[in-house]
Parts: structure tokens; sequence; C-alpha cells
């Protein structure tokens, strides 16, 4: 069930997705690739507490999942819950240092805490992984902007 779900998933088929993770959580509950799958799919639906709560259970099961932390951080963002999803990339972080994707989307939960100095040393870490990591070197350079407005 779990493979269906991932290939529903690339196809953008989410709410089929989420009954097959679904499926292969009923016969695995502990199984933490479902879980961080189903977190996914309900985050690319907007639905970002379910998400949260199945990130939750995937670092449960799991608790080095650096892409449950990753996906966590993602949710909590979306939210405006930038210290909590500060805290999740940083888990990511220190899991996979070379996660370039934590290291630029924390520097913009920094930069919408304001943390513009931050936020530039999470971009140029990013970008020191990741030379093509075309956001993060776009974030720089707004919060660049911003800093000498």
């Amino acid at each position: 069930m779990y493979n269906k779900g991932v290939a529903l998933y690339n196809q953008g088929k989410y709410d089929d997705a989420i009954q097959a993770f679904d499926e292969a959580i009923e016969i695995n509950p502990k199984y933490a690739p479902a879980w961080h799958a189903k977190g996914t799919a309900l985050y690319n639906q907007g639905k970002y507490n379910e998400a949260i709560k199945a990130s939750d259970k995937a670092i449960e099961i799991n608790p080095e999942d650096a892409l449950a932390w990753y996906a966590k951080g993602n949710s909590l963002y979306n939210q405006g819950k930038y210290n909590d999803a500060i805290q999740a990339y940083n888990k990511c972080i220190e899991i996979n240092p070379k996660h370039a994707e934590a290291w630029s989307n924390k520097g913009v939960a920094l930069y919408n805490q304001g943390s513009y100095s931050d936020a530039i040393k999470s971009y140029e870490e990013a970008i020191r992984l990741d030379p093509d990591l075309a956001r993060a070197w776009y974030n720089k350079g707004v919060v660049n902007y911003a800093q000498n407005k």
C-alpha cells in the first residue's frame, strides 16, 4: 500500500494517496515512512494541523527521521509558528547537516522574525550545500535589500 500511495502522491492524487498510506498504517502502525508520506500529502492539501500530527507520529516512531522534522517545520511555518518551525528545522539539520532546503527554510522563518543576520547565515549555508538552490539565493537578496532600505 505504501508504494501505491507514493505513486498516487507523485500524480498529485493526494486524497487517494492518503487513503493508501492509511491502509499501510493499518497494516503496520509503526511504519514511519507511511506516516511521514501521509503528512506530506496533507501538507500539500493545506491541512497543516493534520500534517503536523502525522509528522509527529513518524517522529515518535523514528526520532532520527530528518525528513519528518523538515515536513513538520514546513507545516508550522505555514501556520505562522516561526519559533516552532525553526526548532523543527534545527532538529532536521542536527540529524542531517547537509539538508540545504532545511537551512533555506530556516532562513525564511528567521527573516519573518526580523532576524536578518541569522537568516543570511542560514541562506549562505544552504547555498554552500547546494549552489543551485535558487530560492536561497533569491531570499538572501531579499534580506540584503530589506537591511539596506
